[in-house]
């Protein structure tokens, strides 16, 4: 047996989850990989609050530095947060030879390139599997049982307070407002709850799967962003009459040799196994050349999940400093190239759910479909609902692909009709096709 020294950054609920499963299963660890995981050290400002697990007298510090200094540690796992102290704690540790586990999606999305080049100079490893999707190994997935394929499409529910509030607004007919508020009861969602939300907590794991997907760091601005806030419960319902159900989707495409990325609510078929991930879970389904469609589910946050991806990280990441691997896949697949192209948003092609309110008199919907027409879009279906009693009618049409830019200008004109009482309301709606 070899023992393998760990040095953690950050004992909140994550960290006690790691420092749980390890005391929990670390011999079962030993037994399957002939490591030993000790933790060493544990850093945190406050080194008082009982975190719900036992920790040994002297493993706790304020000294986070210190921790990295410390010879005798093997390496260290960040789960400090945010992009400022933790990059500072991520490079130093780097530069000195130790590996690095984080489950720190904001950073590696943020500075993800500075952090893989500085590991690859330094002849060492970042390990990141808790950043995307909490306990499901996606990214293990891609960097090992999908090496051998070229990947076609990634579409991610990624974020649970998201899915956990569309689930209660479709089941129960509730307002956007009212299930936040209970997301934030339950502990679903943080205060303010902005991140998660306009969907940026999303983004930030899109660009990480999109990454290693394609083989360049991939920047934020490369991929636009739109949340479910104000999502109102009518969309729910007329998606479900249509049979789909709304998701809040991470979509990443090989799109002829540029790379397709977008965070957005979407409609989806409910008979695809996307459309039946519910409440907090995640699910992520890939499409790669050779394998064809796989799917990966499960919770995508929480102490435990979280925490077990951190420890199979950690694993690894000692694996491959005591067998002197050097540079790890998770390193070198996310600098396969120098820089990738990208689909411009204006030229995306898409289809889409579109709801108009417009004034119940003949000619209104005449001026509509010329719109459209000169646009370039395609009907697939119109429903009129019934008249309301201030003399509009809601009305819902879902249309053939066409382009964003399509879309953008045919929605200006619309709203500017005259016959329109409100701007449009507009959605992707994706076939997987």
């Amino acid at each position: 047996m070899k023992e393998i020294r760990i040095g953690i950054l950050g004992f909140g609920t994550v960290g006690a989850g790691v420092v749980e499963g390890i005391r929990k299963n670390g011999a079962l660890m030993a037994e399957r990989t002939g490591i030993v995981p000790v933790i060493a050290k544990i850093a945190d400002l406050d080194i008082a609050t009982d975190r719900g697990v036992e920790v040994p007298k002297g493993v706790l510090t304020t000294d986070a530095m210190s921790v990295i200094a410390d010879e005798k540690i093997d390496l260290i796992v960040e789960l400090v947060g945010g992009t400022t102290v933790a990059r500072t704690f991520t490079l130093e540790a780097l530069r000195r030879g130790k590996p690095v586990v984080t489950a720190n999606k904001a950073l590696l999305a943020d500075h993800g390139e500075e952090i893989y080049r500085t590991a690859a100079e330094c002849g060492v490893g970042i390990y990141y599997e808790a950043a995307v999707g909490g306990g499901i190994p996606i990214l293990r997935a891609q960097r090992a049982g999908l090496i051998g394929n070229r990947i076609e499409s990634i579409y991610g529910i990624l974020n649970g307070t998201c899915n956990y509030i569309l689930t209660r607004m479709e089941r129960e007919g509730l307002p956007f407002d009212s299930v936040l508020a209970d997301a934030q009861k339950l502990g679903y969602a943080e205060t303010p709850p902005d991140l998660d939300i306009d969907g940026i907590d999303t983004a930030h794991k899109a660009v990480i799967l999109a990454s290693m997907a394609y083989g360049a760091p991939v920047p934020m601005s490369a991929c636009p962003t739109r949340g479910i806030r104000g999502l109102a419960a009518q969309e729910m319902a007329n998606a479900d009459e249509l049979g789909y159900r709304i998701k809040l989707l991470a979509i990443i495409k090989d799109n002829q040799g540029e790379v397709e990325l977008s965070v957005e609510p979407a409609l989806v078929p409910q008979e695809h196994m996307v459309a039946s991930v519910s409440d907090s879970f995640n699910a992520v389904f890939v499409k790669g050349d050779i394998v064809d469609d796989t799917m990966y589910y499960g919770r995508g946050a929480g102490r435990m999940p979280t925490g077990s991806a951190v420890i199979g990280d950690i694993m690894e990441a000692a694996a491959d400093k005591l067998n002197a691997v050097g540079i790890p896949v998770s390193v070198s697949m996310m600098l396969q190239r120098a820089a990738l192209d990208y689909c411009p948003s204006v030229n995306i092609v898409k289809r889409c759910y579109i709801r108009l309110c417009l004034e119940d008199k003949p000619g209104s919907m005449a001026q509509v479909m010329a719109i459209f027409g000169r646009h370039n879009i395609s009907i697939a279906s119109v429903v009129q609902k019934e008249r309301h009693e201030t003399g509009y009618a809601p009305v819902v049409v879902l249309t053939q692909k066409a382009k964003e830019s399509e879309f953008s200008a045919a929605m200006a004109e619309i709203e500017a009709l005259e016959v329109s009482c409100c701007p449009p309301v507009r959605m992707r709606l994706e076939d997987f096709a």
